[in-house]
């Protein structure tokens, strides 16, 4: 392999990735070596730029010709990928979004490369035993659905351009967002350690935010009460879909 893809940026932060999680066993906030370990990942992509994956920041898109073939409103490139993580870029169009979802078990990094983004991360909390027996919503919902939600709370809202930091996520902590393109087009680099595997217990879930009728709301209090917000498991939203292009930056090699 030439030099250069060996010393590129990609390459570095694919290594770190490598060394942060090969370790299942030692992956854990409790760990001062894993710490250490994904502040340095943390380091090297917080340094990333589009120019060192070899990819154009594209303008705002003009609308599509009626006898054109509608484009998918997010895609994908893929850079690498092992048991232990998986990298690629995604790419938003302008007013896209990916919907509210979740990354069971796994932990994450999302880096800005151009464009800004808006990510809003939320937490599940501990079910109640009695679920959400009591709960009233508007409009109410179906037996079936009560059995899927889950008390949830609202972490952060944050935009992100390529001069911030990167995003990050743990299996406990902003394991639920959804990330929104602002004023334009935008495009991310995304780390998942472990990489989604269905069989192993780790799909990809879609959600939508409910609020709770209550006395509080009722009040119009500010505060978000304990127990007002929700979330209930959808299917994969029909306006969301996800299609693949080549990645034309420097290869990567373990």
């Amino acid at each position: 392999m030439p030099r250069d893809n060996m010393t590129s940026t990609v390459q570095k932060i694919a290594k770190q990735a490598l060394t942060t999680f090969r370790h299942p066993s030692a992956v854990g906030e409790h760990n001062k070596m894993f710490l250490e370990n994904l502040s340095k990942l943390k380091s090297l992509m917080a340094e990333v730029r589009a120019a060192d994956l070899k990819i154009v920041p594209r303008s705002v898109e003009s609308a599509p010709m009626p006898s054109q073939r509608i484009a998918p409103p997010v895609t994908y490139m893929h850079i690498y990928e092992t048991d232990t993580f998986s990298m690629g870029v995604f790419l938003l169009k302008t007013g896209a979004s990916i919907p509210l979802h979740d990354h069971p078990g796994m932990y994450g990094m999302l880096k800005v490369i151009y464009g800004k983004v808006r990510i809003s991360c939320f937490d599940r909390l501990a079910k109640p035993r009695d679920g959400a027996s009591g709960v009233q919503f508007n409009p109410p919902l179906m037996p079936f659905q009560m059995s899927s939600l889950r008390p949830s709370v609202l972490r952060s809202v944050g935009e992100y351009t390529e001069e911030n930091g990167p995003c990050v996520l743990s299996p406990q902590k902003d394991n639920i967002h959804q990330i929104d393109a602002v004023n334009g087009p935008t495009a991310f680099l995304d780390i998942l350690s472990p990489p989604y595997d269905p069989d192993e217990g780790r799909d990809c879930h879609y959600y939508k935010v409910l609020h709770a009728h209550s006395e509080a709301a009722d009040r119009k209090s500010e505060a978000q009460e304990p127990g007002d917000l929700w979330l209930m498991e959808i299917p994969q939203p029909s306006e969301f879909w996800c299609g693949g292009e080549p990645y034309p930056g420097p290869k990567v090699s373990l």
